[in-house]
């Protein structure tokens, strides 16, 4: 029993240890262009806006599930001339 308390004392503190040796430095100031985030600001635009219609249409058919249905329902066909 204390041999596994000391072998996961030991893993713990290696993975602890572990993800400060994998960071990046930070030295480097984010320095982009008002093109590129005017970019990204496009592209971030049209992916809202494809969201809109999405998100009516699955309320639309969540609605159209949850609403009760009448066995008596008949569906009737005409013939257009």
């Amino acid at each position: 029993m204390n041999g596994m308390r000391v072998l996961m004392s030991t893993l713990a503190i290696l993975l602890a240890a572990a993800p400060s040796a994998f960071a990046s430095t930070t030295a480097r100031v984010y320095s982009s262009s008002i093109l590129v985030l005017a970019f990204v600001g496009f592209l971030a635009l049209i992916v809202v806006i494809q969201l809109i219609p999405a998100i009516v249409t699955l309320f639309g058919a969540l609605k159209g599930l949850a609403k009760k249905r009448d066995g008596n329902e008949v569906a009737e066909v005409k013939a257009g001339n």
